[in-house]
């Protein structure tokens, strides 16, 4: 489905169902990993807002901002992601996982910088290091496959626990 009146885009799950299914997979054992590692599901949260606001995809926006919501987190701190570092909102962990998730995202600007690394490692020991790691990687390939068959934001609503 398109939100624009350019090209039909390929529809992945209905194409390639088992690639699909191995990438929801992978994201069901990122999340495993990071419940395991004692990731607070609010850093993962702002992680995938993060990494969708860096690559301008507005269907994971949608979603995650969301499901953001729906676990707790204000609007203030989600109005004021896009400029975390100008704000006093988010603590010394956020603050580490978003630079690192940054960095992860735009591997374009540096790689992965070794004071940024090291940031991360002084708050998160290494299953919680590998953990972030693993939630940048899969919300970068989601964001990857949301903008290239252009799914359109609005519908989803988050799972009520």
């Amino acid at each position: 489905m398109s939100n624009s009146d350019s090209i039909s885009r390929v529809a992945l799950k209905k194409i390639t169902p088992d690639v699909s299914a191995a990438m929801g997979s992978l994201h069901s054992a990122a999340v495993s990993a990071a419940r395991d590692a004692k990731v607070e599901p609010e850093i993962l949260e702002l992680i995938r807002i993060r990494a969708s606001q860096i690559n301008g995809c507005a269907f994971c926006l949608d979603m995650h901002t969301k499901d953001a919501r729906a676990q707790g987190e204000t609007e203030q701190r989600i109005y004021a992601l896009n400029a975390w570092r100008e704000t006093p909102f988010f603590n010394a962990r956020e603050r580490a996982a978003l630079a690192l998730t940054e960095a992860v995202t735009s591997v374009d600007e540096g790689h992965v910088p070794d004071d940024v690394y090291a940031a991360a490692a002084a708050v998160f020991d290494d299953d919680q290091l590998a953990a972030l790691i693993w939630a940048a990687t899969v919300i970068n390939a989601y964001n990857r496959i949301a903008i290239a068959t252009r799914m359109v934001p609005g519908a989803y609503q988050p799972v009520q626990k």
